[in-house]
């Protein structure tokens, strides 16, 4: 007799209370190793407030796809005073050690409205 399911189901990723730095970004980004996002979930919604490095401080709001990658909108003010606001869309992967990386595909919808890529990855626990 086989107990082992036929089919094993990966959890959904839990974003509640992870922290995340920038490891890179298009040089026409704003976001640095200097910034943090705090991230919060609740089902299918996620957002974060951040801040640190070219930006005084930022909100986004995001949904969970199926897939579970994030359809992302973010805004927020730069040091130089401006506003900013784009879309995005991560790509979760989930490292050996349980950590997350997100892997973000991204559009400024204000200023010039060009594109960029970037990684994201959580802060080790106790960095």
């Amino acid at each position: 007799m086989n107990l082992l399911p036929t089919r094993i189901e990966t959890m959904p990723i839990d974003y509640e209370g992870r922290i995340f730095h920038s490891i890179s970004n298009s040089g026409n980004g704003e976001v640095s190793s200097a910034t943090h996002f705090h991230y919060h979930q609740q089902e299918r919604v996620v957002w974060a407030a951040y801040g640190g490095g070219e930006i005084a401080l930022g909100t986004l709001i995001a949904k969970v796809n199926e897939d579970d990658s994030l359809d992302m909108r973010y805004q927020h003010l730069n040091v130089r005073g401006e506003f900013m606001a784009g879309e995005c869309h991560s790509t979760p992967e989930v490292l050996p050690d349980g950590r997350i990386r997100l892997y973000e595909r991204w559009q400024w919808t204000t200023g010039d409205r060009s594109r960029g890529e970037s990684v994201i990855e959580e802060v080790r626990s106790g960095s």
